[in-house]
């Protein structure tokens, strides 16, 4: 797994609250920090890769590992 400035929790939230979470967390950082987040909605892979084309940040990783997902998103 690459390396990450901070990380976002958001198992257990269903869409849309682990994109918002993301995009808060996201707007707090500087360009070209990572985000790692760990989600439990199986949505929110497609709902991330959305995501990233719609702000032009860069999802870097998306992966699924004992039923989590998690996703490292690189602010541009």
């Amino acid at each position: 797994m690459a390396d990450f400035d901070d990380e976002l929790d958001a198992s257990g939230l269903n869409c849309p609250l682990p994109i918002l979470r993301a995009k808060k967390s996201l707007t707090a950082m500087d360009a070209g920090k990572v985000l790692h987040i760990i989600a439990t909605d199986p949505g929110s892979v497609k709902d991330f890769e959305a995501f990233s084309k719609q702000t032009g940040n860069e999802l870097l990783e998306s992966r699924e590992e004992g039923g989590k997902f998690h996703f490292l998103i690189k602010k541009s």
